[in-house]
C-alpha cells in the first residue's frame, strides 16, 4: 500500500474541518421551537417549527406528537426528554426528543387515573425530579424522573386558605414552578393565595420541604402566575396576573426567601379594560424583562437594574394577535416568538440587544390554540 503523503493527510484533515464548520453553522443557522396547545379548533397536540437565525421567518409547522392538551412543555436539562402535562393522577408525560426529525416519541407510562391536570411543569437542574403546579385542585406535586425518562409516582403537598376575590380566589390555584439558579428551592406562585411558596428540594428523593420562612404574601388580589430569577440570582420577579404587575423580589439564596422590592404596572395608565397578565421573561443578556397582557393584546418591556434589581418601563408594543399566553425569546437574544391562543397565530419580533426594544416583523405561522413556545437551540 503507498504512503499518504503527508500535504494529503493535511488537505483532508483540513476538508475535514471545514465540513464540521459549515455542519455547525448549518446548524446554528435556525432555531427549532416545540410548540404546546389546547387540543380544540383542529389543535392535535405539540408541533414544531423552525425559525430561521438570520431572518427571523418561521417554517409551516409540523407535528410534532399526539397529546391530549399539552397546554405546557419543558425539556429535561440535557434536552434528550421533553415533558408535557397530562390530564391523568400521573400529572406528566414525557417524549424522547429527536430534533433532527423535530418529532417526539411517547416514553413508556403506567397507566394512571383521569385526573385535573396541572397548569405548569418544571425539571431541576439534575434531571432527577419532575415538578408540577396543579392549579385547579391547588396543589405542587413532585416525581422521580428515572435514567431512561420515565416517570415515577408524583408525591402532593396540598395547600390551603383563600384570597379576597371570591371569583378566582376562592381556593388555593398553585399556577408555576421556577427553581432556583442553586436548584435548592422550588418557587411556586399560587394565584388563589396571594403566595409565593419556597420549598427545599433534595433531588435524589423529589422531596419538597417547605422553607423558613415557607412564603411571601404578595398584594391582596394580585394573583401571582409566573415567576423568573435574574441573571445574578439575587433579585427574582412574579408577574400577577388579576393585578396586572410585576414585582421585584430581593433573593435570599441560603432560606429561599423574597422580599418585596418594588411593584411596576404592565398597561399604559389610561387603559380601563379588561386584562390579565400570563407570562414573563428574562433576556438572556440579563438586561431586559418582558411580560404579555392578555386583554390589552401587548407585550411590556422593562430595563433591570444591574446593581439593584428594580425595574423601568421602556415600552409597549402589541403583539400581534388575540391572547398572548405565551411567548419565549430565542437563546442569542435576538428574537421574540409570541404565541396567541384566541388568533391562533405566532408573531416574531427583533429584539434591540441594546435598549430590548421590540420590532414586529411581517414573519408569521399558524398553530391552532398555541400556548406555550419552546426553544430546542
Amino acid at each position: 500500500m503507498l504512503a499518504t503523503h503527508p500535504r494529503l493527510k493535511f488537505r483532508a484533515a483540513f476538508a475535514a474541518l471545514a465540513l464540521t464548520l459549515h455542519l455547525s453553522a448549518s446548524a446554528m443557522s435556525s432555531h427549532l421551537i416545540f410548540l404546546g396547545t389546547y387540543t380544540k379548533d383542529g389543535s392535535q397536540g405539540i408541533y414544531a417549527v423552525q425559525l430561521d437565525a438570520a431572518t427571523g421567518a418561521l417554517s409551516q409547522p409540523t407535528l410534532a406528537a399526539q397529546s391530549p392538551n399539552p397546554a405546557w412543555i419543558t425539556f429535561s436539562p440535557d434536552k434528550k426528554f421533553l415533558y408535557a402535562i397530562h390530564e391523568s393522577q400521573a400529572q406528566a408525560v414525557g417524549f424522547a426528543v429527536d430534533a433532527a426529525k423535530a418529532t417526539l416519541t411517547p416514553l413508556p407510562a403506567s397507566p394512571s387515573p383521569a385526573a385535573q391536570p396541572p397548569a405548569h411543569l418544571a425539571v431541576d437542574a439534575t434531571g432527577r425530579t419532575l415538578i408540577a403546579a396543579n392549579y385547579r385542585e391547588g396543589y405542587v406535586a413532585s416525581m422521580p424522573i428515572h435514567a431512561d425518562g420515565t416517570l415515577g409516582a408524583p408525591v402532593a403537598i396540598k395547600h390551603t386558605g383563600k384570597g379576597p376575590n371570591p371569583a378566582r380566589q376562592d381556593q388555593p390555584h398553585t399556577h408555576s414552578v421556577t427553581l432556583s439558579p442553586d436548584n435548592r428551592f422550588a418557587i411556586i406562585c399560587d394565584l388563589g393565595l396571594d403566595k409565593i411558596f419556597s420549598y427545599a428540594l433534595d433531588p435524589a428523593t423529589a422531596k419538597l420541604t417547605p422553607a423558613t420562612p415557607p412564603f411571601v404574601v404578595t398584594a391582596p388580589g394580585a394573583g401571582p402566575r409566573h415567576f423568573k430569577f435574574g441573571a445574578d440570582g439575587k433579585h427574582a420577579y412574579a408577574i400577577n396576573e388579576m393585578g396586572g404587575t410585576i414585582a421585584a423580589y430581593d433573593y435570599t439564596t441560603a432560606t429561599g426567601s423574597l422580599t418585596p422590592r418594588q411593584t411596576v404596572p404592565t398597561l399604559p395608565a389610561d387603559f380601563k379594560g379588561e386584562n390579565t397578565t400570563a407570562e414573563i421573561r428574562i433576556h438572556p443578556n440579563g438586561k431586559f424583562l418582558y411580560g404579555s397582557n392578555r386583554g390589552h393584546d401587548s407585550l411590556a418591556v422593562f430595563t433591570i437594574d444591574a446593581a439593584t434589581g428594580l425595574l423601568t418601563p421602556v415600552e409597549i408594543v402589541a403583539s400581534g394577535g388575540k391572547t398572548p399566553r405565551n411567548f419565549a425569546l430565542s437563546p442569542d437574544g435576538q428574537w421574540l416568538v409570541c404565541a396567541h391562543q384566541d388568533s391562533g397565530n405566532l408573531t416574531v419580533f427583533r429584539v434591540d440587544p441594546q435598549s430590548g426594544r421590540l420590532t414586529r416583523t411581517a414573519n408569521e405561522a399558524k398553530v391552532p390554540m398555541c400556548v406555550c413556545v419552546l426553544f430546542y437551540n
